[in-house]
């Protein structure tokens, strides 16, 4: 079995080392490289982990910052990547398993015919 890879992304610490500390500083210089970001797309592509990132953006980044996609990516081992078994009973009892919903599961109602 193959293991399942994930990243870390390291664009707030490079962005310390050069001096940059607010999100803002970059969009100026995002901008004078073609790429418009609102302040908000800026402040989550710093503090969060993109899920998609365009190359002309990833390229303006390197450029800005004098670095390597080495220095912003860092690939690593997914942890937990494996998938979870089913219970063998088809499902948790009530107030067990890790649903933790415990006694708010709601209960099956019965059809009595008249």
């Amino acid at each position: 079995m193959t293991a399942k890879l994930d990243y870390r992304w390291h664009l707030r610490e490079v962005m310390a080392t050069r001096g940059l500390f607010q999100t803002t500083d970059l969009i100026p210089l995002l901008a004078e490289r073609g790429i418009e970001l609102s302040a908000s797309q800026t402040y989550r592509l710093v503090t969060e982990r993109p899920e998609r990132l365009s190359m002309r953006t990833l390229m303006a980044l390197l450029d800005i910052l004098g670095c390597t996609m080495d220095d912003l990516i860092e690939p690593v081992t997914a942890v937990g990547a494996g998938r979870k078994k089913a219970a063998s009973d088809g499902g948790s009892r009530l107030g067990e398993g890790p649903s933790g919903v415990g006694e708010f599961r709601p209960k099956r109602a019965r059809v009595v015919p008249e």
